[in-house]
């Protein structure tokens, strides 16, 4: 499976995007976890070693500028299929059966164009998504501009991430119209941080078009955790949650 896990900013969009990957991954499966957020936090959340000392791709101005083509001073020129397919397994750190790979950001205030940048990740990206046969897990960043760069939209599924609040679900809404536009079909939300019956229908009630396939409890294990450095463990009540997700997935596929 490709799936692309998005919504709006503090939902808890790589919370469950890393404890579903695990989900994946417990029997044995490979995973691809791409951590696509520009505050890259999966690697923590997965309990990777020094993940902070991961350089991401995006920052790799040497190997883009050398793939891409570009001369030194000019990225007005570059090639628009660049080499990529030895970078996720040169560039990528290994737990178990998961692998991680951090793209970055590729915009920032000052740095000058970024389309170079832009499209070697794009390409990487495809790539992950087209090629290779694990399952690949990405956790995006928060809002739509991936979508408007296309970077998703080629993936089997897009799970949006809401919370009980007015502003998450218009964020999902706006996240499923610009996946449409791109030609993804399949985007379904997961509910979080749900504290009763009462915020599940808040959620039902405002989605619209969008189906809600699974609602997570809020669980204040989950601050706790964030104030340390520990690989976070779901409860059993979360995990078989995630395990419904996983197997929704995989008869929607067959």
């Amino acid at each position: 499976m490709k799936i692309a896990f998005t919504g709006k900013g503090g939902v808890g969009k790589t919370t469950l995007a890393s404890l579903f990957i695990g989900v994946l991954a417990k029997d044995g499966q490979e995973v691809l976890a791409v951590d696509c957020d520009p505050d890259s936090n999966l690697g923590r959340v997965l309990g990777f070693k020094e993940h902070e000392k991961i350089i991401p791709i995006a920052r790799m101005d040497k190997l883009i500028n050398e793939r891409m083509g570009v001369e030194a001073g000019n990225k007005s020129f570059f090639k628009l299929n660049p080499k990529i397919d030895d970078i996720p397994d040169k560039f990528s750190q290994t737990k178990g059966n998961i692998k991680l790979i951090v793209m970055g950001a590729v915009k920032e205030g000052g740095s000058g164009c970024m389309c170079p940048e832009n499209t070697f990740i794009k390409n990487l990206i495809e790539h992950l998504i087209l090629q290779r046969d694990e399952h690949v897990v990405m956790d995006m960043e928060a809002g739509v501009e991936h979508f408007g760069r296309g970077t998703a939209q080629s993936c089997d599924f897009v799970l949006v991430v809401v919370e009980p609040s007015l502003n998450s679900i218009e964020s999902a809404k706006k996240i499923s119209g610009f996946a449409r536009d791109i030609g993804i079909k399949k985007i379904y939300c997961i509910g979080n941080k749900i504290r009763s019956q009462k915020d599940k229908s808040f959620i039902n009630k405002r989605l619209n078009n969008i189906k809600l396939i699974e609602t997570i409890d809020f669980d204040q294990h989950f601050l706790d955790w964030d104030k340390k450095k520990d690989f976070l463990i779901p409860s059993e009540r979360i995990s078989k949650r995630l395990e419904k997700v996983k197997q929704f997935l995989e008869r929607e596929l067959s």
